[in-house]
């Protein structure tokens, strides 16, 4: 053997020896715990940061490129219609095309009704339908999203501005709100894009969204009853006492059967095309025009037979001509620049949670990745744009993207498409839909808004989490028992109830050895584990900080002080070591040390030890930096469970 054989042999040998605890021949070889090398603290703040910030690591396509190269890839990353235009064919066209005309034939006559909503007059829906998406679809991530307004932001808007002015005395100060919400609303998803702070949305639970978005979807159909019954006179409130009650006290003389004739005929022909949409997906086509379709046939009876003299409510006039500008409209100053600042970014953040869902779940289907802060920075844009043009919020559309996902689009261009029909639409088609019924659009509303009434992710999340049914119907009734804030207030605050109860309660679980295995589980899952004989291991399954440390030491002596009292009922040798598995916990501050020394001084009040498994890094740097570690004894620090027992008490071990 060489030299450097024997130096690496003896580098070796000293490394096991030094990571390993003193054992003999007939001891088993237990490892140490490893202590991360220290880091420079400024080295892991950046890396703290770029985690928290920039997991997606947004500057990879900046590496090792030409400065022309960088300043191109810039641009796409700004504009990303450079980047999908290079590969742009006839065939991916020809799929935009069909896509764009399927759902512009959609969106009219839903966009004038959602106007309706907000307690616009019908042409702002069709200009929110124009400008946002071209502004989309040159800044937008996503190839499957169809941009304009939604009925649960257009309600959410309509309730919060006609809090602060009265749509119908106030019009034109109801309107520059309105545009003052809809800039602050851009502002705030751009920020959220800039400041790379997306994940802040994820703090509505999917369960709250589910509950929230049924709850709006009900409050909106009960809204359309006063133009699906022709009633003139109709309460402002929106929660479902107010409105049933106003229903069947006009029962006598506010109801205009004709009215009810011709939107019950058309609803019900709407709700068949969507069945037989859902039924043969070759069809895909029939629920997507049928709202136009029903337009044109109820505007036409209303016209021949004069039915607007027999009491039928019609939209009358919309103004012709593309979107007017709107800048010196916004309140910039004044008492309205809080409310619209407040306005704004409630009905952003809902705008936003809902576009960055569809946009993810079409994403996956299509099996590409969605940009979050691309998505926040580009409907922020297109939404600060559409303030100045005469716009109110746009975001994703839930049964538009559909339709545009499965008419075949490929990009973004069918949002081009779409927008140059509602151009064609309001510089010549406009005056077409003056005898166009209220009562067509509200049943246009009312078959758009069920289906965002998913009863079947209400019974999973039943049988899932029973928490997060509570969250789910909590916003549910919030929202159709009294209004949209509340509803959105119960659903935050639930959400934020959740999170609070998992961080502040965490997991904890009695662990025993599986038979013929060295594995330790949880005794409830496994209920043939069997626990060893005056040893207690208790798994923590979360972090230990301030907000947990105190609960954390209560509940592990709680589980100590129980098993005594069984081993005491049955005559058996008392607990001699707690073992305390520490894989789950992820980090760990100072209040967490100070509870684990507590904990360690009780345990030595009662003669019992405390043993630490499986400390991961962050945690094991901090128990040694503290001097924890030291205190309670280094060689009782193990890499596993079955480590710390075998070492500990190998004459249990064999007796188990």
């Amino acid at each position: 053997m060489d030299q450097s054989s024997e130096v690496q042999t003896k580098e070796m040998s000293s490394r096991s020896v030094s990571s390993s605890h003193h054992h003999t021949l007939n001891e088993p070889y237990v490892h140490k715990v490893g202590i991360p090398p220290k880091q420079n603290l400024f080295k892991e703040f950046k890396a703290t940061v770029k985690e928290t910030f920039f997991h997606d690591d947004p500057l990879r396509p900046f590496k090792d490129q030409t400065r022309s190269r960088k300043l191109i890839l810039g641009i796409q990353a700004i504009f990303p219609i450079f980047e999908w235009a290079r590969d742009y064919n006839l065939s991916k066209f020809k799929g935009d095309i069909i896509a764009g005309l399927t759902i512009a034939s959609l969106c009219i006559p839903q966009d004038i009704g959602y106007a309706k909503l907000a307690n616009l007059d019908p042409q702002y829906g069709l200009y929110s339908s124009f400008v946002p998406p071209l502004i989309y679809a040159f800044m937008g991530s996503s190839r499957d999203i169809a941009i304009g307004p939604v009925a649960v932001v257009s309600l959410l808007l309509g309730t919060l501005l006609q809090n602060e002015i009265d749509p119908i005395k106030n019009k034109v100060e109801y309107r520059r709100l309105a545009f003052t919400a809809t800039f602050f609303a851009g502002i705030t998803q751009a920020t959220l894009g800039c400041l790379r702070l997306g994940f802040l949305i994820d703090f509505l639970s999917h369960a709250a969204i589910v509950g929230f978005m049924g709850g709006a979807a009900i409050t909106i159909a009960l809204q359309q009853l006063k133009g699906f019954l022709g009633i003139k006179h109709f309460t402002k409130k929106s929660d479902i006492v107010s409105v049933m009650h106003s229903v069947f006290a006009s029962i006598e003389h506010g109801w205009n059967w004709q009215t009810i004739l011709i939107g019950a005929s058309f609803l019900s022909f709407l709700l068949f095309a969507k069945f037989l949409g859902k039924k043969n997906k070759k069809f895909f086509w029939v629920p997507a025009i049928a709202p136009l379709i029903s337009v044109i046939l109820s505007t036409f009876f209303v016209y021949i037979t004069r039915a607007d003299k027999q009491g039928v409510q019609i939209v009358n006039h919309i103004e012709k001509g593309i979107n007017p500008p709107s800048v010196n409209q916004i309140y910039f100053s004044g008492d309205y620049l809080l409310k619209g600042f407040r306005i704004g970014v409630v009905a952003g953040m809902i705008a936003l949670t809902e576009a960055i869902a569809i946009g993810r779940t079409f994403a996956s289907m299509k099996d590409y990745q969605l940009d979050g802060n691309k998505e926040m920075v580009a409907l922020g844009a297109m939404n600060v744009v559409g303030s100045m043009t005469s716009c109110y919020v746009a975001t994703g559309s839930f049964s538009r993207s559909a339709v545009n996902y499965m008419a075949g689009c490929h990009t973004a261009f069918s949002n081009i498409v779409m927008s140059g029909v509602v151009f064609l639409t309001l510089e010549f088609i406009t005056p077409l839909f003056k005898y166009t019924p209220n009562a067509i659009l509200a049943a246009i509303i009312i078959s758009a808004v069920l289906g965002l009434i998913d009863i079947e992710a209400a019974v999973l999340i039943w049988k899932i989490d029973k928490f997060d049914f509570v969250a789910c119907m909590g916003a549910f009734f919030g929202v159709v028992f009294a209004t949209v804030e509340i509803g959105l207030l119960i659903a935050v605050s639930i959400s934020f109830a959740k999170i609070l109860l998992q961080v502040t309660r965490p997991r904890t679980a009695i662990l025993g050895k599986v038979p013929r295995t060295t594995v330790y589980r949880n005794i409830q899952q496994y209920p043939e584990a069997t626990k060893v004989p005056g040893v207690l291991i208790v798994r923590v399954d979360s972090a230990i900080y301030f907000s947990n440390s105190n609960y954390i030491k209560e509940r592990i002596l709680r589980w100590l002080t129980d098993e005594e009292e069984r081993l005491k009922a049955a005559s058996l040798s008392r607990i001699q070591i707690l073992i305390v598995e520490m894989s789950p916990v992820t980090d760990i501050d100072t209040s967490g040390i100070h509870a684990l020394d507590e904990l360690l001084r009780s345990l030595e009040k009662r003669d019992i030890q405390l043993v630490l498994a499986n400390p991961g890094p962050v945690v094991i740097d901090k128990l040694h930096a503290s001097n924890f570690a030291n205190s309670m004894g280094d060689n009782r620090i193990f890499l596993t469970v079955a480590d710390a027992v075998a070492s500990c008490s190998p004459k249990l071990v064999e007796e188990v």
